[in-house]
């Protein structure tokens, strides 16, 4: 499970994102209308031509069981000037 936690002034939220939920995100950002759409609207408001590749789903699909193995590897850690703290951890 991958864990979001954000830290805003004395607030402190935690964000848990289960694997399964990851990989319907990745389904629906590689389906072939959704990368349709995308590109039109980058056709539409870009000035130079650019076009998001087609990733196939069957691809990513180790990436994501081998970061499913890596248990506590931090992806992100970051703070900003007013304090805000993000942190990503599997």
């Amino acid at each position: 499970m991958m864990k979001i936690k954000i830290k805003v002034k004395a607030r402190r939220f935690i964000i848990p994102v289960p694997y399964a939920f990851l990989a319907l995100f990745i389904g629906i950002l590689t389906s072939k209308r959704i990368l349709v759409l995308v590109n039109r609207a980058i056709e539409k408001k870009a000035k130079k031509n650019f076009q998001i590749p087609y990733i196939n789903r069957q691809d990513l699909k180790p990436l994501l069981r081998e970061v499913s193995m890596q248990k506590g590897l931090l992806l992100v850690e970051t703070s900003l000037k007013d304090g805000t703290e993000i942190t990503i951890r599997l």
